[in-house]
């Protein structure tokens, strides 16, 4: 449908915008989008006739208003002081979101709904996710053009600092999801030995999933999104045919990538990008899953975060400050070695927003690609760039394309807040840029190279940070945690590394947009939702895996049968039975978390899990054994 409207451009004016809404008249509510601390999109119905009636009200924040129950901004927005003013965000895209399943008759064209990005105002200031992101832009901006003029003739960089009048952020995200036929259980074991023998990777789609892959692609396209590319990822199961030729026991995981934008905006497309997705293959007859790890065993879902920065000079022309004046002789600019040795000195502070769920940390385990250590890779020349899978941040080049050159994270997932992580490692960059503005690129490339225990004038000595090796089958576990250090493996783990490391989390804060505050209400909210979904979802889900593992009645048993049933028998009690003297490992955890005995809780759930693991393991080859 060429004649719907799709987008409402950036910095449109408001008698622009309201002679557009006039011309659509299938659009028939407005939606404000503000992000919370939690990363959750607020939503609601507001007819358009009252957006156009009170136009300015909505952008001073009059209109519409919410509380401290509707949004996680704890400790900010509490039910004694709730009030949430809602202004609208004019410089970035407004997208209208279609409901191709309700028609408006007058006009024969679905029903849209413009959803406007929008901030949350507490007490006359920002306290949303796009706002800390917003303004944490506008200071590193600030910071860095003042540091270009002073020193304008950096090592490795092809602009001269004085003629820089301007700041750009880009970035992109990749989007990968499961997709399965609804109500229908996953073949854990036989999707995993296809995904070592890498049957689905790149592979060709078939039938509704294709249907549903194509038509994504097509409509976001109508965004304006430019979308690069969309394909089968590592994890997924061939479908069946029922009787009716149509294909069942679809369980398929794709990936979706589309063009970077400025660092805000490309926040915002992935919120629309899940939108339509997920509408799509619903439409389609499919479920689609963007949790970290939907199911235990196999690849989890990431969202590999792309980062880069440019000096805009007056005549308009902008210069990557990452790249090298010469890619073939150096790696990058004086600037891009210390952007990335700032990302990775201080991700202990950025990890907390990468990683502030349970089902994140679960996808953080090696084996499937997912990165564990804080190290980069260079590449082994600089002709030859790296595309080492195994490491936390990837350096992007393009020796043909210097404005290609940029960072990947590949630590995030699709429920990361990316404005967070964004505005984080924003800050960090710029940490590091400031030590390396009067360095030469010898000299950072000695200081990001160097070997763990060696000294250094800016990253940790008993640390390393660059590996050009596969880090899982190069290094053991406690080779890997002694170079790289140990990953936190709870959520609790992860949000102690603001108290842990005081000076990193000063780094994050010192713009002042990402504040004391503001990381305490994140901490609070994500501790929270741990806590809840341990006792109310986590421990259910393995009580239940303890009942199923049951004895299994057979007249032939063997000696082999008798030692697994005792220890799987030993475990389920250890797990799950309680006496009046002992409480199991789960009453213990529950107990824990109630009394806000969080240390405690978090070595619970790790015991928990290695038990849990440990018991599948025996159920399974129990199972097996019997005939």
């Amino acid at each position: 449908m060429a004649e719907l409207l799709y987008t409402i451009k950036a910095n449109t004016p408001k008698e622009e915008i309201i002679r557009q809404l006039r011309e659509h008249p299938e659009i028939k509510f407005v939606s404000l989008i503000g992000i919370d601390l939690a990363g959750n999109d607020t939503d609601e119905k507001i007819p358009v006739r009252i957006f156009l009636k009170d136009i300015d009200e909505f952008y001073a924040g009059r209109a519409v208003q919410t509380d401290g129950s509707s949004v996680v901004l704890p400790g900010i927005a509490t039910l004694n002081n709730a009030k949430v003013d809602m202004p609208v965000d004019p410089s970035v895209n407004w997208f209208v979101d279609y409901n191709f399943e309700n028609y408006d008759p007058s006009t024969n064209r679905p029903v849209g709904t413009l959803r406007i990005p929008s901030f949350l105002i507490h007490e006359g200031k920002r306290v949303d996710s796009r706002a800390i992101l917003t303004d944490t832009l506008i200071n590193v901006k600030k910071e860095l053009v003042d540091l270009l003029h002073l020193h304008h003739e950096i090592d490795g960089l092809e602009v001269n600092g004085r003629d820089v009048i301007d700041i750009s952020f880009t970035s992109a995200t990749e989007l990968e999801f499961w997709v399965k036929t609804p109500l229908e259980e996953a073949i854990v074991e036989e999707m995993s030995a296809s995904q070592v023998m890498q049957e689905q990777y790149w592979q060709r789609t078939h039938g509704a999933v294709r249907c549903a892959l194509e038509q994504s692609l097509i409509e976001l396209d109508k965004y304006g999104l430019k979308v690069e590319m969309g394909h089968k990822e590592v994890g997924g199961l061939k479908a069946q045919i029922d009787e009716s030729g149509h294909l069942t026991h679809v369980c398929e995981q794709l990936e979706i990538d589309w063009q970077f934008d400025e660092a805000v905006q490309a926040a915002d497309n992935e919120i629309i990008v899940r939108t339509v997705v997920k509408e799509i293959f619903r439409a389609n007859g499919l479920e689609v899953n963007f949790k970290a790890k939907p199911m235990i065993g196999l690849a989890g879902n990431g969202e590999h975060t792309h980062i880069g920065i440019a000096a805009v000079t007056a005549e308009g022309k902008a210069y990557n400050l990452f790249a090298a004046q010469n890619p073939a002789q150096d790696y990058m600019s004086a600037i891009g070695y210390g952007a990335l040795m700032g990302l990775l000195k201080n991700y202990e502070v950025i990890n907390p927003f990468v990683s502030s769920t349970n089902d994140s940390l679960n996808r953080l385990k090696p084996g499937f690609e997912a990165p564990v250590c804080i190290v980069t890779s260079l590449g082994h020349t600089p002709e030859i760039p790296s595309r080492n899978r195994t490491i936390l941040v990837s350096l992007i080049r393009d020796l043909e394309n210097p404005m290609a050159t940029r960072f990947e994270l590949r630590a995030c997932n699709p429920y990361s807040n990316i404005y967070l992580v964004l505005a984080a490692a924003y800050s960090a960059v710029l940490d590091g840029i400031k030590m390396a503005a009067t360095r030469t690129t010898a000299e950072l490339l000695a200081e990001i190279s160097k070997d763990a225990g060696a000294d250094g004038f800016y990253l940790e000595k008993d640390r390393a940070y660059r590996s050009e090796e596969d880090v899982y089958e190069a290094f053991d576990d406690a080779e890997r945690n002694r170079l790289f250090g140990t990953p936190p493996a709870t959520v609790w783990e992860n949000m102690e590394a603001f108290t842990k490391y005081p000076d990193k989390t000063k780094i994050i804060t010192s713009g002042g947009a990402l504040n004391d505050r503001l990381i305490k209400s994140f901490r609070e909210g994500a501790l929270l939702r741990w806590k809840i979904e341990l006792i109310s979802r986590i421990i259910p889900e393995q009580r239940e895996i303890v009942r199923r593992a049951k004895q299994i009645k057979t007249e032939f048993v063997t000696d082999q049968d008798a030692y697994n049933w005792n220890k799987i028998s030993t475990i389920r009690v250890e797990l799950a039975k309680d006496s009046i003297d002992a409480k199991c490992l789960f009453t213990r955890l529950i107990n824990a978390l109630n009394a806000g005995e969080f240390d405690t809780a978090s070595k619970l759930q790790v015991e928990i899990y290695h038990k849990i693991e440990e018991l599948k393991a025996l159920y399974d080859a129990y199972e097996k054994n019997i005939i």
